[in-house]
């Protein structure tokens, strides 16, 4: 069978178990199993002998194994006494005697340790030890066998890290030794047992070199997954040339030797490198990889997974972060190259275009009549932004542009105007919004402020009734200048719009590129339509130039006048008193004719699974989450189901914590929106107060009308999830309690907290934290109690989570294969990786000579997406 880093694990490993924990770390391929990286490797191991012993310090060696007993009790014990003599005698040093001690309450186990310790006399030790009534003793510690043969124990004379050498023995000690001819594996037949090694030197270089740590779970440990991709790359042929002659591959493939893999010349290096690539080839050209002093991709794979040491751990991460950073630039390069390329409709402010359809006066007077009708003067940054708009609009090539801005910055006056000088110049321009909610407040709000202009506006849901959704779709299709406001409903097969010239996304981390590409099918022409996305998501400088690289970048800095700042206090949840003080100012606030939102991460309390995961969570973690307690984003997600269910928990925690062992630390579960409603509503404080409720499951017209309600003041508390997170604006809202605050990304908290305060009144976000003193989760937020600046608030969120996190996949429904770089620190080699694409890009444009690398931008493009999540 050929095995491919596409090739399925069901179909390698036999072990189902296995099989199914790995899925839910989001590991079902060869390829999504050689680039699940360990987050961190142990140091090497020291080699000492018995005498040589300091208690509490981690040491390796070989010995004899002199006795073996099992002692029958509620926790029964497996004794073996193991004596160094020969091992010692190496070092010149004297034999000792330890005991190895073995715990287990399962018979089985306990038969299965003492076989094992039986089935060999020789064992190579690695472990702590301890003393035990004057003994020294070594409690569960890692054991490998060792396959007797004529040869023996290959023994040497090395420092403390080397391995030991037969010869060196030999002519030191004057003493051959049991083992002391043993020259290599060939030369003695295979053994018809099943040992871990097959010679001491072998046991000994495997216990010490240093040992992967992967992100592990309740349901397979670090050791089972270095376990299984060892045996990976052992079948792939990685390992080929260290495996002994006439040793098969274990069932749960196990490596059967852990020989790593050394360059020593040019020759032997390429000669290696060009076995490896049969099975793994290599990204990189070879031209940038000598370059750069890299590995060759298998090279790195072996170096990560199994390495030597940790300077070539370390060249191995150096050499994918590297991969990363090219194959993701020169897809921005790609992209960039490719739009271009394409055709869009000029639209210019001179009235000049290709239609005729508007006169000069009607462009320059439809646009700028709308603004001189504004009750209020654009900043200095909405004019420069309008202006580079203008000019990308008026080019015979699609305009692609990223707008960002703080949550109330104007982006949408902005947009409102490049929308109208596409309808001035007589096409069609469709504003995009990632709920109905979002996309009533656009329409009601736009149709009021064009209403002088006699500019047709036309609202698109899914929820709408179907002979408006008719009228609408019509509307569209009639190819009549006008905007159009839609939810993704305008992605699908059913909506035309023969003129549209360009597309506005708000909140563009709600959509990814396959749906913004969709629209370019709309038109009944082969041009391209402009395209602007939004984003209120605060994106570092550094992150926006690297991710969104086949875009231009404007940034809207200056917030307009009249919004007060937002007083910010992070609360514990266990001080009672002030909790009491809170809800006592709330309901202050509300008797003064304002609004409170309350937010929760998880709907109710029936979603509660594995321990305080939600059922929803679960099926999440099932499509690649790596998660324990909390609902990550997913970084090598298959197919996402529908929009709806990820709403049902509204968080997205990506600061999981782990322990030494890589397994993920349980903490409390969710509070839920059920659950605090109707805590709150019993509360003195809130008697006679009517409150409503909204989450991701409640049908559009539902929430239409909860948010009419809250709006008018008829239930002036709102208990919900994230789903108010974005373009919800009610002017009277001056008050946000957040709970599981310290769950929250910093952005997703800094975009709930400009839900209030937008209609110039005194504002509040209470922080409702269960984090432990000066943990991390406490030091971020004090980031967002001390700031207001989402620049600065996605910088420190992007150094406590690391680009892979800020910059994934969540909503793209694609594989992400940003494992490795990190934006900030790696912006030098951002930097370079540029440079060194466009140097290969002009000399091939196509990739026609790089075929890897250009399978390797597809995938790039079509898991990452280029956008941000909504955290």
């Amino acid at each position: 069978m050929s095995i491919t880093m596409d090739t399925a694990l069901a179909s390698l490993v036999p072990n189902k178990r296995r099989v199914s924990a790995l899925k839910s770390l989001g590991v079902t391929t060869v390829g999504e199993a050689l680039t699940y990286y360990p987050f961190r490797v142990t140091e090497p191991v020291p080699l000492r002998t018995i005498r040589e012993a300091v208690i509490g310090q981690q040491m390796a060696f070989a010995a004899q194994v002199r006795d073996v007993r099992v002692v029958q009790g509620r926790m029964s014990r497996v004794i073996a006494t193991v004596d160094d003599t020969d091992y010692a005698r190496t070092r010149h040093m004297p034999g000792g005697i330890a005991q190895l001690t073995f715990f287990g309450g399962r018979k089985n186990y306990v038969d299965w340790v003492a076989r094992r310790l039986k089935s060999s006399p020789i064992l190579v030790v690695s472990g702590v030890p301890s003393e035990y009534m004057g003994q020294l003793q070594f409690t569960h510690p890692d054991i490998v066998t060792v396959a007797p043969g004529p040869a023996g124990t290959a023994t040497g004379s090395g420092g403390e890290n080397s391995i030991p050498d037969a010869a060196a023995d030999s002519a030191s000690t004057g003493s051959a030794g049991p083992y002391a001819n043993f020259q290599s594996a060939a030369d003695w037949p295979a053994s018809t047992l099943k040992y871990d090694a097959d010679t001491v030197a072998d046991a000994l270089t495997r216990v010490c070199r240093p040992r992967p740590i992967y992100h592990a779970s309740s349901r397979i440990s670090s050791e089972h997954i270095h376990e299984t991709i060892l045996g990976l790359l052992w079948m792939m042929g990685v390992r080929a040339a260290s495996v002994p002659e006439g040793q098969n591959m274990p069932a749960e493939l196990a490596a059967p030797s852990t020989d790593n893999i050394t360059v020593q010349n040019d020759e032997e290096s390429e000669s290696k490198v060009a076995t490896f690539a049969q099975s793994i080839p290599d990204i990189l050209p070879k031209s940038i990889r000598a370059a750069k002093g890299l590995l060759h991709r298998a090279e790195a794979f072996l170096a990560i997974h199994d390495p030597d040491s940790t300077v070539r751990f370390k060249a191995a991460i150096e050499t994918l972060r590297y991969e990363e950073a090219f194959v993701s630039q020169a897809s921005l390069l790609k992209a960039r190259q490719h739009a271009h390329k394409s055709s869009a409709h000029p639209c210019l402010l001179d009235g000049d275009n290709e239609t005729g359809a508007a006169s000069t006066t009607a462009v320059t007077n439809l646009r700028d009549r709308f603004i001189a009708s504004l009750p209020f003067e654009l900043t200095a940054g909405q004019h420069q932004v309008v202006e580079d708009i203008a000019a990308d609009l008026a080019r015979d090539w699609p305009m692609q542009r990223l707008l960002q801005g703080e949550v109330g910055s104007g982006k949408t006056v902005v947009a409102l105007a490049a929308m109208l000088q596409v309808v001035g110049a007589g096409y069609q321009a469709v504003l995009v919004a990632p709920t109905q909610v979002l996309a009533e407040q656009h329409f009601e709000t736009i149709g009021k402020m064009v209403a002088d202009l006699n500019v047709p506006v036309t609202l698109l849901t899914g929820g709408m009734k179907l002979a408006a959704r008719r009228k609408a779709l019509a509307a569209a299709a009639s190819g009549e200048p006008g905007i159009i406001v839609a939810t993704h409903a305008a992605f699908s097969k059913t909506f035309q719009a023969p003129h549209l010239a360009l597309v506005v996304i708000d909140e563009q981390h709600r959509f990814g590129v396959e749906q913004r590409e969709s629209l370019n099918a709309k038109t009944d022409d082969d041009t391209t339509p402009h395209l602007l996305v939004m984003t209120a998501t605060p994106i570092p400088r550094t992150a926006a130039m690297t991710w969104f690289g086949d875009l231009d970048i404007s940034w809207l800095t200056e917030l307009p006048g009249g919004r007060k700042p937002i007083r910010t206090v992070v609360v514990n949840e266990a001080d009672a008193g002030t909790m009491g003080r809170m809800f006592a100012h709330i309901r202050a606030r509300v008797d003064a004719g304002e609004r409170a939102y309350i937010v929760c991460p998880r709907i109710d309390t029936d979603d509660e699974d594995d321990g305080g995961v939600s059922a929803t969570d679960s099926a999440r973690r099932s499509r690649g989450l790596s998660a324990g307690s909390s609902g990550r984003s997913s970084r090598a997600a298959s197919s996402r189901t529908s929009r709806a269910s990820a709403d049902d928990i509204g968080i997205d925690d990506p600061y999981e914590t782990f322990d030494d062992n890589g397994e993920t630390v349980v903490r409390p579960p969710l509070h839920s929106v059920a659950e605090i409603a109707d805590r709150l509503q019993k509360l003195p404080q809130f008697a006679g107060i009517r409150f409503a409720t909204l989450t991701g499951r409640d049908k559009d017209d539902v929430k239409t009308q909860v948010m009419a309600d809250f709006a008018s003041g008829e239930t002036p508390i709102l208990v919900s999830t994230t789903v108010i997170e974005v373009g919800v604006d009610v002017k009277q809202a001056s008050c946000i309690v957040i709970f599981d605050a310290d769950r929250y990304g910093l952005s997703q908290l800094h975009q709930l907290r400009g839900r209030v305060g937008r209609g110039g009144t005194n504002s509040w976000a209470f922080l409702i934290s269960r984090a432990e003193p000066d943990s991390p989760a406490e030091q971020r937020l004090e980031v967002i109690h001390n700031s207001l600046d989402g620049a600065e608030i996605a910088q420190a969120d992007l150094e406590f989570r690391g680009a892979g996190d800020v910059l994934g996949d969540a909503q793209s429904g694609g594989k992400s294969s940003l494992k490795l770089l990190r934006v900030v620190k790696d912006s030098d080699m951002i930097a370079d990786a540029r440079t060194r694409a466009e140097q290969l890009l002009e000399v091939d444009p196509e990739l026609a000579g790089e075929v890897q690398l250009a399978g390797a931008i597809l995938d790039f493009t079509r898991g990452n997406e280029t956008f941000l999540t909504s955290s």
